[in-house]
């Protein structure tokens, strides 16, 4: 990937961020020309298509290893009854996610970059630090689960050959990093054959689970009076403490940190097709991107949401029959591959390891993007992108090479990227609420207000998680 394609130095941005252009980023009455100045609409409504892309990549997060291992705990310790969680956590990556968009529209900079213009050094460095734990977590996760699903796919072949257990993963490791460098040459070709690439495996999870759910035959009743009410399991103290801890878990495997700095990034290459040579586009154009953005992240954040939520049936029926195990029982990964096999036929289980598998591959190249965007933003310097990947895969080679294990792993990943996710919403939300940042298009009253309900919502949760943790 080449590195000018998020990165702007100082010297750039000011020439871009010229005084014309930030009149004409206020003005709410310029006329709408493209950047060709040919007097022509700049849009026309059937391009939302080919405007769809962005949204997809991030969602990309949303459908990642570490969401596979919170849904399976989740579904098999306590049923159907935490899939409110995941529909309150999609209504959160919406705006999330709208917001992270339109700050890189409207300000043609990333998220990193707006933070290191607007704060102060010492608050910079801080948020970069949240940045980067969350990205070695995220990644740690993604690529776990990518060799996860490839040893789950090729281990009996390999243990056959006298491989053993960590031996079959290593070597399923070492191929991951290999076809996540393929994904990433992707955007040498153009932005947008990336985004094809990784719509096409988030097509092929979307199929995957399809097939699980159409097997599993859900009681959907129960389904959807747990998705739209919202209830802990309070069966005792323990089942309410592992209920709130795997809803935390869910929380943070959702509404991803490292996608809020990426997304502000994702938007660049479009922007500049749309930009003149100097300056930003005029606010009507800019207006028009921003709706063709907001319906690319609807469609593709409520895909990911379907397939989290067939995640969870899948688990609670086949893993727990329903009703759930209780907080006693946590499957690995493995188990419920092993599980599949023989309860739905070898096709399940075979089809579960290939959406493992696509989600692992997929999340793992976004990470990598995301960890270049966060490192450039806030340090203003040029990072090869490869070099991020291969720096990167050595958190994972360690956890695999030690024997941990790997559901353990990704879970405690997705709550602590619980308790970094305010690092990055909070500087968003003081962003996209600013005049001086945003101009006219300043988020409106009721915006910020659902932008603040939901910090304070994760901010509730993780103290309450902490309290937990320190009662043991």
């Amino acid at each position: 990937m080449p590195e000018e394609r998020f990165h702007t130095t100082d010297a750039e941005r000011e020439a871009r961020l010229s005084q014309a252009a930030v009149a004409a980023r206020t003005a709410g009455l310029e006329t709408d020309k493209t950047a060709g100045g040919n007097g022509r609409s700049a849009f026309r409504s059937d391009q939302v298509w080919s405007y769809f892309g962005p949204a997809f990549v991030a969602s990309v997060a949303y459908i990642d290893p570490g969401n596979f291992a919170t849904n399976i705990l989740g579904g098999s310790q306590f049923g159907y009854r935490l899939l409110w969680v995941l529909l309150w956590s999609n209504l959160m990556a919406i705006l999330v996610q709208y917001l992270s968009a339109k700050l890189g529209i409207v300000t043609g900079l990333t998220l990193p970059q707006n933070c290191r213009k607007h704060f102060s050094r010492l608050w910079v460095v801080f948020l970069w630090l949240c940045a980067e734990v969350s990205a070695v977590a995220t990644d740690l996760a993604e690529f776990l689960g990518a060799a996860l699903g490839l040893e789950l796919l090729m281990g009996p072949a390999l243990l056959a050959h006298g491989f053993s257990l960590t031996g079959s993963l290593m070597a399923a490791a070492g191929i991951s990093t290999v076809a996540v460098f393929g994904i990433l040459a992707l955007d040498l070709m153009g932005f947008q054959w990336l985004e094809r690439g990784i719509m096409m495996f988030v097509g092929v999870i979307g199929l995957c689970y399809g097939f699980e759910v159409f097997l599993v035959h859900p009681d959907w009743h129960r389904a959807f009076v747990a998705t739209v009410l919202p209830t802990f399991d309070a069966r005792n103290s323990l089942a309410l403490r592992g209920s709130v801890y795997a809803a935390v878990g869910m929380l943070g495997a959702t509404v991803m940190p490292h996608v809020i700095y990426l997304h502000s990034a994702l938007v660049q290459p479009r922007l500049n097709e749309l930009s003149p040579e100097t300056g930003l586009p005029k606010p009507k154009v800019m207006s028009k991107f921003l709706h063709f953005e907001l319906v690319d992240v609807f469609v593709a954040m409520n895909g990911a949401w379907l397939i989290n939520s067939a995640m969870i049936v899948m688990a609670a029926v086949a893993l727990g029959g329903g009703l759930g195990k209780g907080p006693g029982v946590s499957p690995t990964i493995q188990d419920a591959y092993h599980t599949l096999g023989p309860l739905l036929g070898p096709g399940a289980a075979v089809v579960f390891a290939v959406a493992l598998l696509c989600s692992g591959l997929s999340s793992s190249t976004v990470g990598v993007m995301a960890g270049q965007v966060i490192i450039e933003g806030f340090l203003d310097i040029k990072f090869p992108i490869f070099l991020r990947r291969v720096i990167t895969v050595i958190p994972a080679l360690v956890v695999i090479g030690a024997g941990w294990d790997p559901l353990k792993i990704l879970i405690g990943s997705q709550v602590l990227l619980s308790f970094t996710l305010p690092a990055a919403l909070i500087p968003l939300l003081l962003l996209t609420n600013r005049t001086g940042v945003m101009g006219n298009f300043r988020s409106a009253l009721r915006t910020r207000t659902a932008g603040w309900v939901v910090a304070a919502v994760i901010l509730g949760l993780n103290a309450v998680l902490l309290v937990q943790m320190a009662m043991g």
